[in-house]
């Protein structure tokens, strides 16, 4: 009973037990004290669960409250009107604010509202433009749904693709517009599947919705038959692809039959996007064709006769964060296939079809299918409630007070904590620079994509220099990206400018927060332009960038691009797969193609597993390969080098599947049968 570690009082309580002079339950004050050093919540849970309860997201917004809003709610399909009807009753306001979900569109809203002679100011994340040469603020602004204001009152309000509500991570937004806008009259626009909560949600705030239905305003066909070979593209074509690799490979195989092709993927600068859409509009531009990603399906007004999905698979991140390939949805197919046939365009109807026949049936499975009801709102933890919360817990760090926070979240069933795991990515990753807390949420809610290792490695830069108070200056960040910057010679180089735009992105970003620490806005602005005309020089030049790539692949310094149609995908190990870098070599893409075709087929949805099953109960290792080749995930080509490689490898006894062992091992591990 002798320990230096155990206090007096303790020790004798223990002696008292050990001699039949005390009882066990004497312990629990004791275990009680340790417990709350180690979980020091335990000493305010009350008062946490208070902070926390976000049960009743109305109370938040009291001056909403104090107003009795009208919300009229305008649903219906892509192409329908619906938006223009809102836009009109915004522009005939004394004043008014418009919330969208992307810079493109509020950048088209005041675009279009100063051009009506109707002052409007522009707001985004990254962007202040004033209407009005002395910067006093306009009646009208168009802004990105984060950057709404909820204490302005205006005289209409229009929140744009409001069924982005359930959205895991930007929902918060909508919920917040929603809720907290202080307008006399609220114009929601959307699918109609997000009506019922929004009813519901309004009822809470014992306001009515007014529903105006709508109906496209051009006929949407979709065809009989698959378009099967580039050979068959017309003028209007557009084809649509779910990962850069088939951006690249297909842009190449249209220029090699002697056609131009304008190219959009979601990576690109705003103004290089609208570049190339212009491009594609042009009546007088050879370039007929489009290839894009879903990046078109809001966002940009194109002239499109015929819509081809390459492939109806997707890349989307399962719940544990790895990215799995799934089947489109029907809000998503509906949306793409919608930008066929646009009222106003040389094309008085829309077609929509598949590159592959098999996928022709499934796609007109996915497009009858009714939309999911939307079922509840995204909120989002504010640094108010977190700074009470951090106020409780002092020693906890920022990523461990959001953890406790969504533990100890109430919400009703009209509502739901979106996902936290980048703002969690970003706190963990700068927890060891010395900030306020203030400062921290804000670096943490910087909008960045954490699969850009330079654009992270910037971020915690600007953070640690921040935290030194050393103003980051114009010549800093000129060293830190080695501006001036040339055009791409290949497809690495276009990326990393890519990744360069988004850093410049992330610095106005914070120059609009920290104006004293990020003072050099102004010049950032103007290098930011130049390097949109370079990168679009290198999107002008896709196909030379691809074959220079190609030319270094064997080197392992570029990816990749499959000549052959169904087009590849590369993994960069053997979990998750990546857009951008090429497999490090055949046997870790053939472990990820596999892997990929495997998480596909368990992940199919409900309503098209079934005709599948039997499928699945049958087919073997070749069957598989089948599959992946009609669904792009593996071509002819790749197939015939794996075959060739596996015999090599299996020959030599260096290949890992050679073992019968091991694949007994490795089917228990998966729980994939495999021959």
């Amino acid at each position: 009973m002798e320990s230096s570690s155990v206090s007096a009082d303790l020790h004798i309580i223990l002696n008292d037990i050990c001699c039949d002079a005390g009882h066990v339950d004497d312990l629990f004050p004791f275990f009680l004290r340790h417990a709350k050093q180690i979980f020091p919540m335990l000493d305010c849970m009350d008062d946490l669960r208070k902070i926390s309860d976000l049960r009743l997201p109305p109370n938040w917004y009291p001056d909403a409250r104090a107003i009795q809003r009208k919300i009229i709610f305008h649903a219906g399909p892509t192409n329908s009107g619906k938006t223009y009807h809102a836009i009109q009753r915004f522009l005939s306001a004394k004043s008014g604010i418009y919330c969208g979900p992307l810079k493109l569109l509020a950048h088209e809203i005041f675009q279009k509202s100063n051009d009506a002679n109707v002052p409007c100011d522009l707001v985004t994340g990254e962007e202040r433009v004033y209407a009005n040469e002395d910067a006093r603020q306009a009646p009208h602004v168009a802004c990105t749904i984060e950057m709404c204001s909820t204490n302005t009152p205006y005289e209409v309000a229009v929140i744009d693709e409001i069924q982005m509500i359930r959205d895991p991570a930007r929902g918060w937004a909508w919920t917040r517009a929603l809720l907290g806008l202080c307008a006399e009259e609220i114009h929601v626009c959307g699918e109609p599947a997000a009506i019922d909560l929004v009813t519901e949600l309004m009822y809470t705030t014992g306001e009515e919705v007014e529903v105006r239905n709508y109906k496209r305003l051009t006929p949407l066909t979709v065809l009989d038959y698959a378009l099967e070979s580039l050979d068959n593209l017309r003028p209007g074509d557009c084809i649509v692809c779910f990962s850069k690799n088939d951006i690249y490979s297909v842009s190449r195989q249209i220029e090699a039959r002697g056609l131009e092709c304008a190219v959009i993927y979601g990576s690109l600068p705003p103004g290089t996007k609208l570049e190339q859409a212009k491009k594609f509009n042009d009546p007088d531009d050879p370039c007929k064709i489009l290839v894009a990603t879903d990046a078109i399906g809001m966002g940009l007004n194109l002239c499109i006769r015929r819509i081809i999905f390459n492939s109806i698979v997707k890349p989307t991140v399962n719940e544990k964060g790895e990215k799995e390939i799934d089947s489109i949805t029907t809000s998503q197919a509906l949306q793409i296939a919608g930008r066929a046939g646009r009222f106003g365009s040389s094309f008085k109807q829309g077609e929509v079809t598949t590159m592959h026949r098999d996928d022709l049936v499934q796609l007109k499975e996915i497009l009858s299918e009714a939309v999911p009801t939307v079922k509840a709102a995204g909120l989002h933890p504010t640094p108010e409630q977190i700074e009470m919360f951090a106020y409780h817990l002092p020693d906890a760090t920022l990523s461990n007070l959001i953890d406790i926070f969504v533990s100890l979240s109430q919400v009703d069933g009209m509502y739901f904590v979106c996902n936290i795991d980048d703002f969690k990515f970003l706190a963990d990753m700068i927890q060891h620079i010395p900030l306020n807390l203030r400062s921290r949420y804000v670096f943490c809610t910087a909008p960045l994509n954490r699969k850009e290792p330079f654009v992270c490695t910037t971020l915690l830069k600007f953070a640690r220099q921040f935290s030194r108070n050393e103003p980051l200056t114009f010549d800093w960040l000129c060293r830190h990206t080695k501006w001036p910057l040339a055009a791409p010679k290949n497809i690495k180089e276009l990326v990393h400018l890519e990744a360069v735009h988004d850093v410049f992105d992330l610095y106005l970003w914070l120059s609009y927060r920290f104006m004293d620490m990020f003072p050099d806005a102004v010049l950032v602005r103007d290098i930011q332009k130049k390097l949109d005309d370079i990168i679009q020089i290198g999107v002008c030049n896709i196909t030379k960038l691809i074959r220079a790539s190609q030319s270094t692949a064997a080197s392992g310094t570029a990816e990749v691009v499959s000549e052959d149609f169904p087009l590849s995908r590369t993994k960069k190990d053997a979990r998750v797969v990546s857009d951008r870098h090429g497999a490090a070599s055949t046997e870790a893409l053939s472990i990820a193609v596999e892997a990929a075709g495997l998480r596909r087929a368990k992940s199919l949805r409900p309503s098209r597993l079934g005709s599948r099953q039997e499928d699945l109960k049958s087919y073997g290792r070749g069957s598989l390969a089948n599959r992946l080749l009609r669904e792009g995930l593996l071509t002819q080509e790749m197939l015939r080098q794996l075959e060739s490689e596996w015999q090599d490898q299996h020959r030599n006894g260096r290949y890992g599947f050679g073992s019968k062992r091991d694949d007994q091992h490795r089917s228990k591990e998966t729980g994939k049968k495999r021959k």
